[in-house]
């Protein structure tokens, strides 16, 4: 009997296609090398031809072995128009909408799933309590096997958190905040162990950085990451410089990594070129690495099969698809992700703030008057012209940074709800807006400031230190 597909190919992103034509071509191979009848091997082969053409109609690509879909090619309504598509990669964020990147596009484009209300009304029901703002707001919007988690967690099998930072600056801003606030509550409420990776090796490789420079980078910013309020003794946070020095574990995982994945291959995930050195090249497998538990033994006991997820970016995906397809192969379960929106800069949303304009964040060593100062002057408006001219017609929600911001640090609901109907209705004039922003983040950042003041570098070592955690395994 032919072979069918087990879910409409339509529904499938462009990764999963080029996965089921791969799992289907190695299917045709065996069954020619096992001499099976010929009718069924013919079904395979259409089945095999039925695939390629799926994967040709999604990607506008023909389907290469071994060569994943191009990231940076995108499909809208079966034809590619690159000039008028949002622009994402681990290292570059743009899109000419002054909404910012289309979301819903996003997750097309990487095959990954809408975090719809079904599967948040799950989250409250495993932990027992309202789930955070960024999952009841969109911030968190995509995931990957986030069902299959939650069913490890209801079946009382541990998982494990992991997340980073790349420290190119010694001064963290707001947005670097986000992945490690949403963190530091899955740990809480489903508390289990947290590795966090610090990839001063990629800043070394990317950046105009000594090792020493972005080892110190990496230092200071792990006094902002605790300062966010980790528990040592669930917590292990790690520089790439020092840790693959000292775990054979570790490094194993890497170098299993890079067996599997071609030159080919992170050409085509990162768009690298011949000119860029092979640091690059590798360094995927240094960020794919810990997503697998055995990379840190002194946790995990040794153990194998304890699955991870990842908050991080969209941004960081192709990481993670990469480290998602070699981990069968590595005999290992595949990780998990929960992906977050951009956190957008002051001058609007079309791109991601950037550590090198001080005037395109509000970072977390600002002043109040520094503060104040940075929103009143540079924060995007979405009112209008004139006063005359937003009382008659309102203000615009979805352009305005400084209501996007409130939507990150506003914890309650009806009052941020309030703000955007007196905005959108031209009650509340944009000077106000920017007003409620600034009295928002001035505590925020104070209060970040002073548990900073109490992270001292013996505290930084400890943290850093491989260690067994308070859980067993």
């Amino acid at each position: 009997m032919a072979d069918s597909p087990n879910c409409d190919l339509k529904s499938l992103g462009p990764l999963q296609l080029f996965e089921r034509v791969t799992e289907q071509g190695e299917k045709v191979r065996a069954l020619k090398a096992g001499k099976a009848p010929k009718d069924e091997i013919d079904a395979a082969v259409r089945m095999l031809l039925s695939l390629k053409l799926s994967y040709k109609t999604t990607t506008g690509q023909d389907y290469q072995a071994g060569l994943p879909p191009r990231d940076l090619v995108l499909i809208n309504n079966g034809t590619t128009k690159e000039e008028d598509e949002d622009f994402v990669d681990p290292w570059t964020v743009q899109t000419s909408n002054a909404k910012g990147v289309d979301y819903d596009k996003l997750i097309v484009r990487f095959g990954s799933s809408k975090i719809d209300t079904d599967l948040i009304n799950r989250i409250e029901r495993a932990i027992g309590q309202k789930p955070h703002r960024f999952l009841r707001r969109g911030i968190f919007f995509s995931h990957r096997d986030m069902d299959q988690i939650l069913d490890a967690y209801e079946n009382k099998k541990s998982f494990y958190l992991y997340t980073g930072r790349g420290p190119s600056s010694q001064a963290m801003h707001v947005g670097h905040l986000i992945p490690f606030i949403f963190t530091k509550w899955l740990q809480e409420v489903f508390d289990v162990p947290l590795v966090i990776q610090l990839t001063d090796d990629e800043k070394y490789l990317w950046k105009d950085l000594t090792t020493e420079k972005a080892y110190e980078y990496a230092r200071e910013n792990a006094k902002d990451i605790i300062a966010c309020g980790f528990d040592m003794n669930k917590t292990f946070i790690f520089s790439d410089l020092d840790y693959l020095g000292t775990s054979t574990g570790f490094y194993k995982n890497i170098i299993k990594v890079q067996k599997h994945v071609t030159f080919n291959q992170v050409k085509g995930i990162f768009g690298f070129t011949d000119s860029d050195c092979i640091g690059k090249i590798s360094f995927p497998a240094i960020q794919a690495a810990p997503s697998f538990s055995s990379s840190f033994p002194q946790i995990f006991n040794g153990k194998e099969n304890i699955q991870c997820l990842i908050p991080c970016a969209i941004d960081q995906d192709p990481y993670f698809r990469m480290t998602r397809d070699v981990a069968p192969r590595m005999g290992q379960p595949k990780p998990a992700l929960l992906h977050s929106v951009f956190f957008p800069a002051l001058q609007g949303a079309q791109t991601k703030m950037s550590a090198s304009d001080p005037n395109s964040s509000i970072f977390l060593t600002d002043t109040p008057k520094q503060i104040k100062t940075k929103i009143n002057k540079h924060a995007f408006s979405g009112g209008r012209d004139t006063i005359e001219e937003h009382r008659k017609y309102g203000g615009n929600c979805d352009v305005d940074v400084s209501f996007m911001y409130l939507t990150f640090f506003l914890e309650d609901d009806d009052r941020l709800e309030q703000l955007k109907q007196a905005y959108t209705s031209g009650e509340l004039l944009t000077g106000e807006l920017k007003k409620v922003l600034i009295e928002t983040l001035q505590p925020l950042i104070a209060a970040h400031q002073e548990r900073r003041k109490q992270v001292t570098d013996e505290m930084v070592k400890q943290f850093m230190t491989p260690r067994k955690l308070a859980f067993e395994f």
